[in-house]
């Protein structure tokens, strides 16, 4: 996994790198390969906002995010991206399941 973390308007501090990585173990521990991540942290007036691009093989998730502190706004992110790839999951499976149950459906001649 290759992780892109950028910054703008916003200097990308060891503590936040290290509290974005930590966060995005829990998205993974659902998805089997992951390509790459790309992560953008902005700062817009009072708005923290924080995008996040994951690559897996057949599709790319985009999500975003923003509040008030941009640690909130990173915890949003990656509740928002977990639900996501949960969601990209189950669909791949009920795809998969759908062609195993045509096939079970058949009946075998003797």
């Amino acid at each position: 996994m290759n992780l892109n973390l950028t910054g703008h308007h916003i200097e990308i501090t060891p503590a936040m790198r290290d509290y974005v990585t930590s966060r995005l173990t829990r998205v993974m521990r659902h998805v089997d390969y992951v390509i790459d991540i790309n992560v953008i942290l902005s700062v817009e007036k009072l708005r923290q906002k924080a995008e996040a691009n994951v690559h897996v093989p057949g599709k790319d998730i985009f999500v975003e995010a923003d509040g008030s502190d941009m640690y909130v706004s990173i915890d949003n992110l990656v509740d928002k991206l977990d639900r996501q790839i949960l969601k990209h999951k189950e669909k791949n499976e009920s795809h998969r399941n759908i062609g195993v149950l045509k096939n079970r459906d058949v009946e075998q001649p003797e």
